[in-house]
């Protein structure tokens, strides 16, 4: 019924297609495909005949129009589908699930992020960029390096992180940046090693200023607001400083145990008080440009005393004088008390004190004063010196007079421009807060570019500003007191502030408490990020937290190390340390920037266009001489942290492929080294085996002789070049599994070995044709083998063997015509282990004939590494009949001297045999006649029955050609001779059959000592031996060589020898495989060598 329901469907639209074409003239070819589909459709759903596989696909496809691509849908997305995906992308919290590897179904739902530029980039980075720096050490730093070296400080610094913030921008801009900010930027774009080690020195340098925003708040707690708070007190006379450093740690401690307790309740109490700190630190900077303003028509009060030129503290005394009138009476002050043994006017007093006046002057004269000339140039001083005011009148006093106990000023450190920088790079940090808050944004790429450096613009011109008019408006003296003594003990940029002093105070005491609380808050995140990526093994136990991912154990490692930066106690050390961090991290990012722009890397394309690889390189340059600026020791020690942490991940760490610029980098890198390369062959200075490793496999894709790889590893220790191959047998597209399985299978084995090289399995359909192909093919470039190494094919008789000795003597010609040298290793399986020690014998070398050095340098190379580095070289050599012995063993040494060599030399002499056999067969040709009939016969290569044998022979001893060929013809003829002597007659009728025969050492032993006839079957005997045969030659230099080197070399731990080559003549290769049996008989381990042709050991520096 179908079929009939099909027919005359189709009938009726055949019909009515030609009614339309006929009525509306020529329809178009998919009109009429349209009709038949529409015909053909309804019967193909019900169709027994179609697959319900097929069916189903249908439908799940039917009306989406991609019936042309349904079979790639299954490992192919719609578009529609993927841009779906790609809308409600979420940005997840970096280092917990890699965002590229993230499913679908453990993505969790987060709020949509609203954050815009101001809110989320610019404000944040405000508040991280102002801080404690510019209200404590700000003035300071202008009184000490004045006002243009400090304008040099602060622009460089500036500058620096601008550079950076360019770069950073680029970076941020090409992709969805997940939260992770900084470390993620590094390690993507510089690999995992790079990307760990200065995520981690990022992690340190937050975690210390965390400590250094706390060390603020207590010096401004127990300075300015409550100075009787302090726990130690001074109790003798120049140890104000020390007890200062005790209530730091005290109190230090005590603030961070309560912060850490603060972050770990409740992150978002932190998050909500964030606007407030950042409040008060605009609020606070309004208040100084209220003050400069103000200067400008009423300055403030803040009378100075001195002391002729010298600056006093007013924490001791009320009065400037040094005595007083009142009611006619003059009566002395506490000043003169501090000074004097009494308080009458005629008591000892200090000489300087007698001999200077005390003058008082304003501290803050104003803008208009002209004080910005004063001071403009730098006053450094020793640690303990008087803080002395320029240009004022002063007597000098007696040298051995005791300063200690006396009201005066002092500097508390040594002061000198490196150290400024050092203590003034971190009031630019916290540029990256804007890109640590990318998964909030509603436009990463939109916002951080533009928020980031407006926030440096700003942050740039409020420094810059305040350098030049902190230089005009306040007293250099005052300037230089960073405590503020000689004001009474207040803030000294709160003395220039209007409405009062206090809202500098208060301001900066609550913006250093908020900093030092984000501080704690993320650097734990960023330690989670990186424990949670698992490149560091060490540190992912502080990947773990709260059930709602509060890193808990990150914020114990956090607070520790912090507690660090508090014991210290010093905010003038502490500083230096976090500046080397930073610095670093800006150093690569800008590196990161630098490197991805000059790769041009396809992926490589930020939005932010306004960028170039010079400016970063400027960036990077300058991060780096900043570093070594601030404190060369501490860039060193940052440097090796650093480094440590880069080689553990190296050595340790999880494997992690990024897509990095540093991979893009090597890969540059080695092409431009393949090209100078390629320019031509190595010097022989240069040369060094480049190995290409033949390895078998067995049924299941595993090798069969691991002890190559083993010798491999011992013979390279990892330099040069090594390429282990294989060949599958059979075609490509049926091997691809095993290929593939075949390839981890050697690299496995490579890495247990540490083999450093590269692994290549070639399919082919027979093993002949791979083996040639790897020979020809494998490298790239210059970086191609000059050398074969593979294992000696113990089971080369069998005819099943894939690897039998007609492959192995083809491999050994293809490596003489391509010109590369040659190693097999017999017993292999013998050869030691990585792991095995020779803590004695020898390596023997056998040096028969000249093949460019490689026999000398093999043994060189061996004993570089441990396990041959014991065992000594010997060098044997043979001589002729008419060879100087004696002569040839100083030759040899001084060669050997020459080469700086270190080895035994012995001369064998290999005599006895040939003499005697030479003569018999002289003889033997005397009395041979030969016929024109059996000299014909061997010209033309004609044998038509066994008798023609002895013709063959007796030509031979007449004919002058030596060739090879007929040789072995000869040989094989009178092995049929041999096999019936005694019935030629009846052979002769028969059908000529061709006997392929293999010398043995039995055979030649035999045949040697057979009894020799008068007959002319003994006479051939003799004449199958003669010494121009060349199976007969061969396999007595096999025996008489053997039994030398057994004798010499039974016990050495390696045999090198030189190995001959196969015979010209293709019939002649099964006789080959027996020579070289026998010449390496007995022997444990050996190392047949065949040079390439070329010179590979010079004597020349």
């Amino acid at each position: 019924m179908g079929r009939r329901r099909y027919t005359n469907k189709y009938s009726d639209t055949m019909e009515s297609l030609g009614q339309e074409t006929t009525e509306g003239g020529r329809k178009s070819i998919r009109d009429v495909f349209t009709h038949l589909l529409e015909a053909l459709i309804p019967i193909s759903e019900n169709s027994p005949f179609i697959n319900n596989a097929e069916v189903d696909r249908g439908n799940l496809y039917e009306g989406k129009n991609m019936a042309l691509f349904e079979e790639e849908m299954d490992s192919n997305p719609m578009v529609s589908s993927l841009l779906n995906k790609l809308a409600n992308y979420t940005n997840l919290t970096q280092g917990v699930v890699e965002h590229e590897a993230d499913e679908d179904s453990k993505r969790k739902e987060i709020k949509v992020p609203r954050m815009g530029t101001f809110i989320g980039v610019y404000l944040p980075c405000l508040q991280n960029i102002l801080g404690v720096i510019l209200f404590l050490r700000l003035t300071w730093i202008v009184g000490t390096a004045g006002v243009l070296e400090s304008f040099i400080i602060v622009f460089m610094c500036c500058a620096c992180t601008m550079l950076t913030a360019i770069s950073m921008s680029a970076i941020a801009t090409n992709g969805v940046v997940p939260a992770g900010g900084s470390y993620y930027m590094i390690s993507r774009s510089l690999g995992p090693e790079f990307g760990g080690a200065v995520g981690l020195c990022f992690y340190l340098g937050t975690t210390f200023a965390g400590a250094m925003y706390i060390l603020g708040t207590i010096e401004i707690l127990l300075t300015y607001i409550s100075p009787s708070a302090a726990i130690f007190k001074a109790e003798e006379v120049g140890e104000e400083t020390e007890a200062m450093l005790n209530n730091m740690r005290v109190y230090g401690t005590c603030i961070i145990i309560l912060m850490a307790i603060v972050v770990f309740v409740g992150v978002k109490y932190v998050n909500k008080l964030a606007l407030v700190f950042l409040a008060c630190v605009i609020l606070s900077i309004i208040a100084i440009y209220a003050g400069v303003i103000k200067t400008a028509f009423d300055p403030p009060d803040f009378p100075i005393c001195l002391l002729g030129n010298r600056t006093l503290s007013k924490r001791s005394f009320d009065v400037c004088a040094k005595f007083t009138e009142s009611d006619n009476e003059t009566r002395t002050t506490t000043l003169w008390h501090l000074f004097c043994d009494s308080s009458s006017l005629n008591a000892t007093c200090d000489d300087y004190f007698s001999l200077n006046n005390v003058t008082e002057i304003q501290g803050i004269p104003g803008v208009m004063s002209g004080v910005l000339i004063d001071n403009l140039w730098s006053t450094y001083s020793e640690k303990g010196s008087i803080v002395e005011k320029k240009g004022q009148p002063s007597v000098a006093g007696s040298e051995d007079t005791k300063m200690g106990g006396l009201p005066y000023v002092f500097t508390d450190i040594m002061t000198y421009f490196t150290m400024l920088v050092g203590i003034y790079f971190p009031s630019v940090t916290g540029i990256m807060a804007g890109s640590n808050r990318s998964g909030d944004l509603k436009d990463a790429q939109k916002s951080i570019p533009t928020g980031t450096i407006l926030a440096i613009s700003t942050t740039s011109f409020i420094y810059l500003s305040c350098i030049v008019l902190f230089g005009a408006c306040i007293e250099g003296v005052i300037l230089r007191d960073k405590f503020g003594e000689a004001v009474n003990g207040n803030l000294v940029v709160g003395t220039l502030a209007w409405p009062s002093p206090w809202v500098i105070v208060i301001g900066s005491f609550f913006s250093t408490c908020g900093a030092g609380l984000q501080s704690l808050t993320g650097a734990p995140r960023l330690l989670q990020a990186i424990a949670r990526d698992g490149i560091v093994p060490f540190i992912q136990v502080f990947g773990h937290g709260k059930a709602n991912g509060e890193p808990t154990w990150a914020l114990l490692l956090t607070a520790g190390i912090c507690e660090i930066g508090i014991l210290i106690a010093s905010l003038d050390s502490v500083a230096p340390i976090l500046s080397m961090f930073f610095l670093m991290c800006y150093m690569f990012v800008n590196l990161a920037c630098a490197v991805q722009t000059l790769l041009r890397t396809p992926n490589w394309r930020p939005r932010f266009k306004y960028y170039h690889w010079t400016l970063s390189f400027l960036g990077m340059s300058l991060c780096l001489a900043l570093m070594f600026i601030c404190s060369w020791y501490y860039a060193l020690i940052a440097m090796l942290i650093a480094g440590c942490i880069y080689k553990y991940i190296e050595y340790r760490g999880a494997e992690k492929e990024w897509g990095d610029g540093i991979r893009g980098l090597s890969l540059n890198a080695a092409r431009y080294a393949l090209l100078r390369v390629e320019d031509g062959p190595p010097h022989t200075k240069n040369w060094r085996p480049q190995l290409l490793v033949l390895l078998n496999l067995d049924s299941e894709q595993l090798v069969k002789h691991p002890r190559l790889l083993s010798f491999t590893s011992q013979l390279k220790a990892g330099k040069g070049l090594t390429i282990v191959g294989s060949v599958l047998q059979g075609i490509y597209l049926d091997k691809c599994t095993e290929t593939q399985k075949a390839e981890e299978n050697v690299k496995a084995l490579m890495g247990v070995e540490k083999t450093k090289g590269f692994c290549q399995i070639v399919v082919s359909p027979n093993y002949r044709d791979g083996i040639s192909y790897l020979i020809q093919s494998a490298g790239l470039g210059g970086m191609k083998h000059n050398t074969v190494l593979m294992a000696w094919p113990q089971s080369w008789k069998q005819t099943e063997n894939r690897f039998s000795w007609k492959n192995f003597v083809d491999t050994v010609r293809e490596t003489t015509a391509a010109q590369q040298a040659l190693l097999v290793a017999k017993n292999i399986d013998l050869f030691p282990t990585n792991q095995e020690r020779f803590m004695e014998g020898n390596i023997d070398v056998w040096w028969i004939v000249h093949d460019g050095g490689m026999l000398m340098l093999l043994p060189f190379l061996l004993r570089q590494h441990k396990v041959w580095r014991k065992c000594k070289m010997r060098i044997f050599t043979v001589a002729q009949m008419d060879d100087n012995s004696i002569q040839m063993k100083k030759d040899l040494q001084m060669f050997l001297y020459h080469l700086r060599l270190n080895a035994e030399v012995e001369v064998v002499e290999m005599t006895g045999f040939w003499g005697f056999f030479w003569s018999m067969v002289t003889f033997l040709s005397q009395i041979q006649s030969i016929t024109d009939e059996s000299r014909g016969s061997i010209r033309r290569k004609s044998y038509s029955s066994p008798q023609s044998v002895g013709q063959d022979a007796e030509a031979l001893l007449t004919n002058d050609c030596r060739e090879e060929e007929v040789a072995q013809l000869i040989h094989d003829r009178n092995t049929a001779s041999h096999s019936a002597p005694a019935v030629k007659e009846s052979v002769a009728a028969a059908a000529p059959e061709k006997v392929h025969m293999t010398w043995t050492k039995e055979k030649f032993v035999a045949e040697k000592h057979k009894n020799k006839d008068s007959n002319a079957s003994g006479f051939k005997d003799i004449f199958n031996m003669k010494p121009n045969q060349s199976n007969v030659r061969r396999m007595h230099t096999a025996v008489k060589l053997n039994g030398v080197v057994l004798n010499k070399s039974q016990h050495a731990q390696l045999v090198l020898l030189n190995m001959p080559g196969p015979p010209k003549n293709r019939k002649g290769d099964e006789n080959y495989m027996e020579f070289l049996e026998v010449l390496t008989e007995g022997l444990d381990r050996v190392l047949l060598v065949r040079g390439s042709g070329r010179e590979v050991i010079t004597i020349y520096s």
